[in-house]
């Protein structure tokens, strides 16, 4: 019996330690990133990675990209450490940092552009002054005034004060523009030093710097500036490991999970999003959209079940795969005034997730 007792203990330990291997705790890097082993790239190793560097070298105009695996350097390509504009993605960061100020109740959601006092150069319609902060920066406002800086897709706006504030999803710089004001206005605090304080600093960026960043824009068209901002490909990596992490870095809760599901939770169907702009028409991709997060709708791959990607023109990407606890980040440099067409941009994102073979 002794015996029997003995060996049912030894099996009960050996499970339990068989379960907590299987729950490691995620991978970060410290100061550095740290580069896969060879065991642990093993489901990355294959002729789809080969064919993957050539189409980068002789097909696009990227000049630097990871592909992060549990933490880890799977693959990097280009200069990792070269500090650029990261375009749009511009706007997925001010959600992270939208976070912490809508739940201590800083910033009130339903508060609406009448509330806050929002006018501009052209006036806001009487219809158009019930849109909320949240219509905002789920680009649903149904305010199509002039934008002071470029980006939008105000092409495809319908008449202006012709839709209902919360009705109509039209991806509008006017919009985001606005979010980083009301942003500043609400919480008393600077976008950027927001940016470090909350991002940076905790995650420890390696290239990181405050004294690049500052706000632009035609202020006789809009007087809403923009918040571009300028990052290396590794400390974007850094963003998107946070977010695959539901918002923790390490033992430390930076941006809290219920903020991260909420960003990602879907105000605009692929449906309707296609209907309202048709430029991803053809792309074999469908995207919806959350608080400035575009999120992979209607896939059959499993690899991208629950993706969702931070955008920016000419060729700047965020990608999270939760489903494969991978993140891809790329970007090109935009004052070399060299463009990867939407379509190339939305390939890099699927090739590199195809390279990984689930079977390992």
């Amino acid at each position: 019996m002794k015996s029997i007792l003995q060996r049912s203990s030894l099996l009960f330990t050996l499970l339990f330690l068989l379960c907590f291997i299987g729950t490691k705790a995620q991978v970060f890097p410290d100061r550095v990133w740290h580069w896969a082993s060879e065991a642990e790239t093993k489901a990355w190793n294959n002729p789809k990675a080969e064919a993957f560097h050539e189409y980068l070298v002789d097909s696009t105009k990227i000049t630097g990209l990871m592909i992060i695996h549990k933490g880890k350097v799977v693959f990097d390509y280009g200069d990792l450490e070269e500090i650029s504009y990261i375009a749009s993605i511009r706007k997925s960061v001010l959600s992270m940092l939208y976070g912490q100020y809508v739940e201590d109740g800083t910033i009130r959601l339903n508060k609406t552009i009448k509330e806050l006092g929002i006018d501009d150069v052209e006036g806001i319609l009487p219809i158009e002054q019930s849109a909320t902060i949240q219509d905002i920066i789920s680009a649903r406002s149904g305010v199509y005034h002039p934008e002071g800086y470029g980006g939008g897709m105000q092409e495809y706006a319908p008449k202006r004060g012709s839709v209902q504030p919360g009705s109509y999803w039209l991806y509008s710089n006017w919009d985001f523009n606005v979010a980083g004001y009301i942003f500043e206005q609400e919480t008393g605090k600077n976008i950027y030093d927001e940016v470090e304080r909350q991002l940076a600093n905790p995650l420890h960026m390696q290239d990181w710097d405050r004294s690049l960043q500052h706000k632009q824009g035609n202020t006789s068209i809009s007087k809403y500036l923009a918040y571009p901002m300028w990052f290396s490909t590794r400390d974007m990596a850094r963003l998107g490991l946070l977010m695959l992490n539901k918002g923790k870095w390490k033992d430390v809760q930076i941006i809290s999970e219920a903020w991260v599901d909420e960003m990602l939770k879907s105000r605009t169907s692929h449906i309707e999003l296609n209907k309202n702009v048709p430029v991803f028409e053809g792309t074999g991709v469908n995207y919806g959209y959350g608080y400035m997060w575009w999120l992979w709708q209607d896939v059959s791959d499993p690899r991208f079940e629950g993706a969702y990607s931070g955008k920016g023109a000419m060729g700047q990407n965020i990608t999270v795969y939760p489903a494969i606890e991978t993140v891809l980040v790329f970007k090109t440099k935009a004052a070399y005034g060299r463009v990867n067409p939407s379509a190339v941009r939305i390939k890099v994102a699927q090739k590199a997730a195809e390279i990984f073979t689930m079977e390992n």
